[in-house]
């Protein structure tokens, strides 16, 4: 596992064999005695999102969660980069219209932050709703990918 701070809080990434398995926000840094060649280089993939350099990721990505799940996750990568989606579109995109809450239900269980990107999915208003890690963050990663890069001053 490696932890590395972004602009919106610590992550911990975790591998299993040369696949990324996780990519989660956390609380405190807790350190990085030792990762793995897929870690380092998602940490790296992960800096050049942040600073602006990188607008998809290029990584072996280990998917485990239910077909339903699978089925959002893969949708959510079809999101462009600066674009956003409702739960109820992606609901309708995968052939389940009436599974909004389900879809928010998946995007909660996503095990692959910024990677598989639940940020860019929120409410049939536009309004941003539910993130497992904080709407706060949500809006901070939508605000950076639409180039209003200004609300990281002072974080």
């Amino acid at each position: 596992m490696i932890c590395v701070s972004t602009p919106v809080g610590f992550m911990n990434i975790r591998s299993q064999g040369e696949k990324i398995s996780s990519a989660e926000f956390t609380d405190r840094f807790s350190g990085n005695s030792s990762f793995s060649a897929a870690e380092a280089e998602c940490a790296r993939q992960l800096c050049e999102y942040f600073s602006l350099q990188r607008k998809s990721f290029d990584l072996p990505l280990l998917f485990e969660g239910t077909p339903f799940e699978l089925a959002v996750w893969t949708q959510l990568s079809k999101i462009p980069y600066g674009e956003t989606r409702s739960y109820s579109g992606i609901a309708a995109e995968i052939g389940n219209p009436g599974a909004a809450r389900a879809v928010g239900m998946a995007c909660h269980r996503n095990k692959l932050a910024i990677l598989i990107p639940c940020h860019r999915v929120v409410g049939k208003s536009g309004k941003l709703v539910g993130y497992a890690s904080g709407t706060d963050k949500k809006n901070i990663l939508i605000s950076l990918e639409k180039g209003k890069e200004m609300l990281f001053s002072g974080n």
